[in-house]
């Protein structure tokens, strides 16, 4: 049994942010189904690697769901998307405000169409407000919402993350919003529409930085891998030249950490009994940490910490996450067959549940793969589809 598998669900969004949202709601259960358009495709499908012009991307992104190729900028295809948000519990969408209204498929007539749709809109900006119309990415979310500015090195310039950060988490925020508005469907009986703008949901992993600017006028500065609320925490060289990151936002741990490296006096020193304290003698802290790590093989430092319940990790790149026991004995990674590639290697769900638990039951299918099942669920005969694929609206 999986927790969402009475749920059908259409993902008419591109690239990450809305179609992440479906794919966990695909992970356990849900049945998916991906409108792409049939010459185009998404244009997740062209990012990253590729094997053969098979792209590794969209076999995570799109791992779980039905693919269906429909035009929606034809009549024809947008009274598809109609047919099938009748029989459906969420559309996601990303298209700029308006688009949908243009297309005589705004919201309001879904959801007479359908009273239980919930239509889940995501856009860089919103539905509203002086920018909604504008083109935005995770890219402008991460610029506007203060983490460039707070991150990279105190003399450097402000640094963007490489890889799709706001879209990621703004798909996370977005599965949340429609486990809300279904739960609410619960007891109404009634959707609705959600308005998600992923210049928002990044704000919230980034602290309370209005809070502390409205009441005290605090404007977060780039400090490398350094926190501006504990102490020590950074990066540290080893001996043989690797790295290992350490944390101390636990006051027993920072204890435990000044001690291990020779400095049980600090511990006396009326500023180290906070994180903020320590974040003022943060030189003094990283040196000495620096310098016992530094005098060390990195498999003495972890085998130290762990021994002194310290915090502390080793820095890993793609090769140490492919052998680390730990992330084995999640099942962090699972191999799949392939219809493409043979077979392909994709993160699994991202937890576990006790009682109906996730699963990848597919990657990645070929654009328009499920089209004819999908139209067929929607009682269009074979000669219908077939018409419709000879005037190139669907593929």
């Amino acid at each position: 049994m999986t927790s969402l598998a009475d749920l059908r669900v259409i993902d008419a969004a591109t690239l990450f942010a809305g179609p992440s949202a479906a794919m966990m709601l695909g992970d356990f259960g849900a049945d998916v189904i991906k409108i792409e358009h049939p010459r185009r495709g998404d244009p997740s499908r062209g990012h990253g690697a590729s094997v053969d012009g098979v792209g590794l991307w969209w076999k995570s992104l799109s791992r779980n769901k039905r693919t269906a190729a429909v035009d929606l900028s034809r009549a024809e295809g947008q009274e598809i998307l109609r047919r099938l948000a009748e029989r459906s519990d969420v559309l996601i969408e990303n298209f700029r405000p308006g688009t949908l209204e243009r297309w005589n498929l705004a919201p309001e007539d879904l959801l007479k169409a359908n009273p239980r749709l919930i239509v889940a809109r995501m856009t860089g900006f919103g539905q509203i407000g002086p920018m909604a119309g504008q083109p935005g990415f995770g890219t402008l979310a991460e610029a506007m919402s203060g983490f460039a500015a707070m991150t990279g090195e105190p003399d450097g310039p402000p640094t963007l993350p490489p890889l799709a950060l706001a879209d990621g988490i703004a798909g996370l925020a977005m599965s949340y919003a429609i486990m809300v508005a279904l739960h609410a469907r619960a007891a109404t009986g009634r959707g609705q529409v959600i308005d998600l703008a992923i210049i928002e949901p990044i704000l919230g992993l980034l602290g309370p930085q209005m809070t502390a600017y409205k009441a005290l006028g605090v404007v977060p500065r780039r400090t490398g891998n350094r926190s501006s609320s504990n102490a020590p925490r950074n990066t540290y060289r080893t001996r043989d030249g690797r790295w290992v990151a350490i944390s101390t936002s636990a006051q027993p741990i920072a204890e435990r950490v000044v001690t291990l490296v020779g400095r049980p006096d600090l511990v006396e020193q009326p500023w180290f009994a906070s994180g903020h304290g320590r974040v003022q003698h943060v030189d003094e802290l990283d040196e000495a940490v620096a310098t016992w790590i530094a005098a060390r093989d990195a498999d003495e430092v972890i085998a130290r910490f762990e021994e002194a319940q310290a915090a502390v990790a080793p820095i890993y790149d793609v090769t140490d996450l492919a052998t680390d026991p730990q992330y084995a004995a999640l099942g962090t990674f699972v191999e799949l067959p392939d219809a493409e590639l043979g077979t392909v290697t994709l993160q699994n769900v991202l937890f576990r549940l006790s009682e109906t638990p996730g699963e990848i039951r597919w990657p990645g299918r070929p654009l328009g793969h499920d089209t004819d099942e999908v139209l067929g669920e929607l009682d269009y005969p074979a000669e219908a589809v077939a018409a419709l694929r000879e005037a190139g609206v669907i593929a």
